[in-house]
């Protein structure tokens, strides 16, 4: 049965009162080319529902699942083992029904978690304070250059070429309209020169590392020069793991820091939810988006936890508000926190460094296979290889044989030319000897 709760009448008298004349002209902003007819798809008018659940059933099982052979794909979203204790415990009673802490009598299970959560990103990122999360990296980064623009009163954005390209993208649809936005040009495998770009007018300069081709960059002389300008620097980490073993962005003086937490205690998921980190200088406290969790004592003396600290735009007037985006992705932050606590230091360490020495195994096997030239010098468990045939061509192929090799670059960057032929490899402590061995002779033969 169908249900339409509105008659055309009702959708007459809507209409009218809004000022236009037809449904079709409230989307006259989507560009024709992007409009598909309804003719366009073949699609039955009735089915049964086995019919349905069978045919949806063919559709799936001609996907290839991370887990369902070599895999090698990175750039933003790994692959990495979640233990089964995190989906046991993130379902505790404690956490799941204390959903919304804004009743803080009732809700001291969130509040303990985003508390505990906070202290562990202010740790990892070795900065003094961090938000109760965000709703991803994209949007961490993009809600750093507003909060950079807002403490500089400065107009001007400057991107690293090897920020990347879906951050980059996300941060122009959201921060352009408050300013400027530069793009420095790429460079694979090699630092760009953000520095070359910063001058008066700069509020801040963003700067991922290891960046979207892998290559881990030093911040340091980065920092001295947007400090000696006035601007902020913005470091950016989409594999969090990567601090288990490299330098802390804090350690390197940025001013803030905005990353994708993915890796810790939460899946691929065919693409999210996944969860924004954030944090950043005390001085800063006030600008920072999101929520922010204290400690506290109750009226018998026991400790307990509050909100702190809300200046997003459901708590407050929309021009005082430091976020727009009120979801802060609580579930995935609690197994984040969960799967770290498991881990502990040692263990994150340990993570860190299985990851590294795999992804170095690797490049050293590929390097050795015609037609394939490692161009990233340094790297954590990502890097890039220059093939012989373009990269989006050979991915395919070897997809037909089950080995899901990386991601092309042209995938990421669809208009430079420059990038068709470089491929984005990411290993981490799930990718066995046998699945490097595989995918080092599938590329001998495809690229003979």
């Amino acid at each position: 049965m169908r249900y339409h709760p509105l008659t055309p009448d009702d959708r007459l008298a809507m209409l009218e009162r809004i000022g236009v004349t037809s449904v079709d002209t409230l989307f006259r902003d989507v560009p024709p080319a992007a409009v598909v007819p309804l003719s366009a798809f073949d699609l039955p008018n009735t089915q049964g529902e086995m019919e349905v659940e069978r045919h949806l059933a063919r559709l799936a099982a001609k996907n290839v699942a991370a887990g369902a052979g070599p895999f090698f794909c990175g750039a933003g979203a790994y692959k990495h083992h979640i233990p089964a204790a995190v989906d046991h415990l993130i379902q505790r009673s404690e956490f799941l029904t204390s959903y919304t802490p804004y009743q803080p009598e009732i809700a001291q299970g969130t509040l303990q978690y985003m508390f505990e959560f906070q202290t562990q990103v202010a740790l990892l990122t070795g900065m003094e304070v961090a938000n109760a999360s965000l709703y991803d990296g994209s949007t961490a980064t993009a809600e750093a250059v507003l909060m950079a623009q807002r403490i500089t009163r400065r107009p001007k954005a400057i991107l690293s070429g090897s920020l990347h390209p879906h951050y980059s993208e996300t941060v122009e649809t959201m921060a352009e309209l408050s300013g400027q936005v530069v793009r420095a040009t790429a460079t694979p495998g090699k630092p760009d020169d953000v520095i070359a770009l910063i001058d008066d007018t700069t509020a801040c300069v963003v700067v991922q590392s290891p960046d979207v081709f892998g290559l881990i960059r030093d911040l340091k002389p980065i920092a001295q020069a947007a400090h000696a300008k006035g601007a902020l620097l913005i470091a950016v980490v989409t594999e969090i793991i990567s601090l288990g073993l490299l330098e802390a962005p804090g350690m390197q003086d940025a001013d803030i820091v905005a990353a994708e937490g993915q890796s810790i205690g939460n899946g691929l998921n065919f693409g999210g939810p996944y969860v924004g980190l954030f944090a950043t200088k005390e001085k800063y406290l006030r600008q920072m988006p999101g929520r922010l969790t204290g400690e506290t004592v109750d009226a018998a003396g026991k400790r307990g936890y509050v909100l702190t600290l809300s200046t997003r735009e459901q708590h407050i007037r929309r021009e005082k508000a430091t976020s727009n985006i009120c979801t802060n992705s609580g579930l995935c932050c609690l197994a984040f926190t969960i799967h770290l606590s498991l881990l502990g230091e040692e263990g994150l360490t340990r993570l860190a460094r299985i990851n590294h020495a795999k992804a170095c195994a690797l490049a050293d096997r590929l390097s050795g296979v015609k037609g394939v030239e490692l161009i990233t010098p340094t790297f954590f468990n990502e890097f890039t290889v220059k093939l012989a045939k373009p990269a989006a061509a050979v991915v395919e192929t070897l997809a037909r044989k089950g080995i899901l090799a990386g991601v092309p670059a042209s995938r990421l960057m669809p208009h430079d030319p420059g990038v068709r032929d470089l491929l984005i490899v990411a290993v981490t402590e799930t990718s066995t000897d046998e699945d490097c061995e595989a995918l080092a002779k599938a590329l001998s033969e495809v690229l003979a």
